[in-house]
């Protein structure tokens, strides 16, 4: 796929998790709080980090990697019942997004989340930051039959919003991103600021820009003249 002109986009979405919000003190802690139930020591964010933006599964797989998978899957609705009743005390924007989505608003660009996260996590979080009534769009991994990797949700959040998926812009912090924007023709940036998974380079994803920190997105997307919006 060619390099687009980030300039002139319609919109832009984004991922949540490890893109959009730092969740992951916020889900490292449900997880941990099952290790203690079973009389085990926390263990620390770092471990769990890289694997926040694979979901609930993979979280469990660092936290009981000594118990076998039928173990892990059936503590999976306690960790997401834990997540859900305190999902939003550690979880805020990385540094720069603020700034970015009200320059978005200042040119009058709309935004929104596409995440694979279920819709009933992530409505709340989003509320609690504010966000609410400023996205455009909001789908959720289970608001459709299918999600990302395939590019239902994408396609789905631009029919919303009136444009084709190529005047839209994704950006996220894993693989499935690049590959469910790039099957709809829809650019993609790779937020390497965020959940990338231990041993994956996110350069070899294939994703028209790879920044190092969301405060760079403003002059990717040309928005240099709203930031003071």
């Amino acid at each position: 796929m060619s390099l687009r002109c980030w300039t002139d986009r319609s919109a832009v979405l984004f991922d949540f998790d490890g893109t959009l919000a730092d969740t992951a003190a916020d889900l490292c802690a449900a997880a941990n709080a099952l290790r203690v139930e079973e009389g085990l020591a926390p263990l620390p964010l770092a471990q769990f980090r890289p694997w926040v933006s694979r979901g609930g599964k993979a979280m469990l797989d660092i936290a009981f990697a000594h118990r076998d998978e039928a173990f892990r899957g059936a503590l999976l609705p306690a960790f997401l019942a834990r997540y859900e009743a305190d999902c939003a005390r550690h979880t805020r924007l990385f540094d720069g997004m603020e700034a970015l989505l009200r320059a978005l608003e200042a040119q009058g660009t709309p935004w929104g989340i596409v995440t694979n996260k279920p819709i009933h996590l992530a409505r709340p979080v989003v509320e609690a930051l504010g966000l609410s009534q400023r996205c455009a769009v909001l789908l959720g991994g289970d608001s459709l039959p299918r999600k990302k990797p395939d590019p239902l949700q994408l396609v789905t959040a631009c029919d919303g919003l009136g444009i084709e998926p190529s005047q839209a812009i994704y950006v996220g912090d894993d693989l499935r991103d690049v590959e469910a924007a790039h099957a709809c023709d829809m650019p993609c940036i790779v937020a390497g600021w965020g959940y990338i998974p231990t041993g994956q380079d996110a350069a070899d994803w294939g994703g028209e820009l790879l920044l190092d920190d969301p405060r760079q997105l403003q002059a990717a997307l040309g928005l240099e003249r709203f930031a003071a919006a």
